[in-house]
């Protein structure tokens, strides 16, 4: 449940909705479970004012995980990339251990791809537009440390061609199927007068106001695809 500070009044009443949904469902939300989060902006400085807790039995967290991504109240992902590094590491055991019995290298590097590749990559689209250089740099550092002990070959792509690969295709998708969830995230589109050069996309570019609001995933491909 997302609620902007404008509307902190409304809290208990839409989690009061939530319940009665949960109810008239056979559900029962666990408050035990559930969490809150204050999100405000990355580079505020000072004290930030947070209100006090107006849903009792919520625990108030400086990081939440959304679908296996890790986010904190800033928008930093580094705690994500933290849990990544970690997870991934403990994979390069078990590869160690798969090369002594003798797996072949192409067969190591389609076990590394399967396993640390894709977990690396998961919902890359919705936290790589929010990483910093500094977690750029250890996710790239990790992927030629395991190229150097013969995990991955060497002439594979970086991890920033593998999240723009994948950057591309989600937005493939978006654009050319209307009943996507994130269509309708979309700016209407350009009406063209003149015959100019062919665009990757025929979307009006939405005025940029932010740094946070450039971190965006279709703010960057509307910028980046143009």
């Amino acid at each position: 449940m997302i609620i902007p500070a404008r509307n902190i009044n409304s809290c208990s009443l839409e989690l009061s909705n939530i319940d009665s949904w949960a109810s008239k469902n056979n559900l029962q939300l666990n408050r035990a479970k559930s969490t809150e989060i204050i999100f405000v902006r990355p580079r505020s400085k000072g004290s930030q004012y947070e209100p006090p807790p107006v849903i009792s039995g919520f625990t108030r967290v400086q990081s939440i995980k959304m679908l296996g991504v890790t986010f904190s109240r800033k928008f930093s992902v580094s705690q994500h990339v933290d849990e990544l590094l970690a997870a991934c590491s403990q994979s390069l055991f078990a590869l160690r251990t798969l090369r002594q019995h003798g797996l072949p290298d192409e067969a190591l590097h389609a076990v590394f791809q399967a396993i640390v590749i894709n977990r690396l990559s998961y919902a890359s689209p919705a936290w790589w537009g929010f990483a910093s250089a500094d977690d750029r740099h250890r996710l790239e550092a990790f992927l030629r440390r395991s190229a150097r002990l013969g995990y991955r070959a060497n002439s594979s792509t970086t991890f920033a061609s593998i999240c723009d690969d994948a950057d591309d295709q989600l937005f493939m998708r978006i654009t050319s199927n209307s009943q996507h969830l994130l269509h309708r995230l979309l700016p209407p589109e350009r009406e063209q007068h003149y015959s100019l050069r062919e665009r990757s996309h025929n979307y009006q570019l939405p005025e940029r106001t932010t740094l946070l609001k450039d971190k965006n995933y279709i703010m960057r491909m509307l910028y980046r695809e143009y």
